[in-house]
């Protein structure tokens, strides 16, 4: 794993990366490292606390675990549709009519391509905005929908009556993440930078590198939360670990394990993770570089950050590393 880490990193797809991995016994993972953070910072190499803007890892990290917690506490329905868990809406609500399942599941057919900025102006309330769009797909088929979890974000924190950021600095609290928070972070040697938008600019560093999670302050449901290798790991133990438990959150994540629709071979998704490798494996990944791997019946879990965006071409530039590390967990 390690060479592969350090051979994307030698062919220019990221700065460097940190790699954490483990099992739910073990108390602390395993660390590969290769490279450095970026040139801004000099050549100071990236280490488990070295802080990755995590992207759409947001979505199982943060929204995912939130979403479980409120179907626990009778808060939320998995099959009812999200505009009962929103102030409420007058009139027709064609994306409102999508139901918390789907959103999670991304087969909620609602618009694909999101564009928070065309709202500038509008009087009316965001989850409204949303919610009286009408369809793109076909509810049912798998579309990757980052307003969905937006929608997902807003419901959260209205059915709690708290902010989105607040509820899940508590819960991290609980697992023992230290670092993990939405950001933004502020600009240091421990943070890595992302993208430089515009030639001869500053990099994004330390505010979230998604557009729409900047335009709501860095707080949204499917993107802005900022953490570490370490904190990835634990956060991996601690649902392994639930597993092996009666609690809500084992329970959670065993239904959320189950395919809800397929997304093509040998890939399917359950709710919010991708599940692959015959359901031995679940994982998702992030837009800026990051990836989490988590293997259930065996107890091992992998977890990647680099800030390959920063190269450009993350997704494409960095996937040999993202083969690998799914092959290993679904072999060991």
């Amino acid at each position: 794993m390690h060479e592969t880490l350090a051979a994307v990193v030698d062919d220019g797809a990221a700065p460097g990366g940190v790699i954490a991995f483990g099992t739910a016994d073990q108390e602390q993972p395993r660390i590969l490292t290769a490279g450095i953070i970026s040139p801004e910072i000099g050549e100071t190499a990236p280490d488990e606390t070295t802080v990755y803007d995590l992207a759409s890892l947001t979505k199982v990290v943060a929204t995912w675990p939130l979403v479980g917690r409120a179907v626990a506490e009778g808060r939320m329905e998995l099959d009812a549709p999200v505009r009962a868990f929103l102030p409420p809406i007058s009139g027709e609500t064609p994306s409102g009519e999508a139901t918390v399942r789907q959103l999670l599941t991304h087969t909620s057919g609602l618009r694909a391509a999101t564009r928070l900025d065309q709202y500038r102006g509008a009087t009316a309330p965001l989850h409204e905005l949303l919610c009286r769009e009408p369809l793109e797909g076909v509810p049912g088929e798998h579309r990757y929908i980052n307003r969905g979890y937006v929608l997902l974000g807003l419901a959260i924190s209205h059915v709690h009556g708290r902010p989105l950021d607040e509820l899940a600095a508590g819960m991290w609290r609980t697992m023992g993440l230290r670092a993990t928070r939405f950001g933004p972070v502020g600009r240091g040697p421990g943070v890595a930078p992302t993208e430089r938008r515009i030639p001869g600019a500053p990099r994004v560093w330390g505010a979230v590198h998604d557009d729409n999670a900047a335009l709501l302050g860095g707080v949204a449901g499917h993107a802005g939360v900022f953490g570490t290798a370490a904190d990835l790991a634990a956060f991996a133990r601690w649902l392994l670990r639930s597993l092996q438990q009666d609690g809500p959150m084992g329970g959670w994540l065993r239904t959320s394990l189950e395919p809800h629709v397929r997304m093509e071979p040998g890939l399917e998704r359950g709710l919010s993770w991708i599940v692959a490798a015959g359901g031995q494996v679940a994982c998702h990944h992030g837009w800026t570089g990051t990836s989490l791997y988590l293997a259930p019946t065996s107890g091992r879990y992998l977890a990647v950050c680099t800030n390959a965006v920063h190269n450009g071409a993350a997704r494409t530039r960095i996937r040999p590393l993202r083969d690998l590390a799914l092959k290993i967990l679904s072999t060991t």
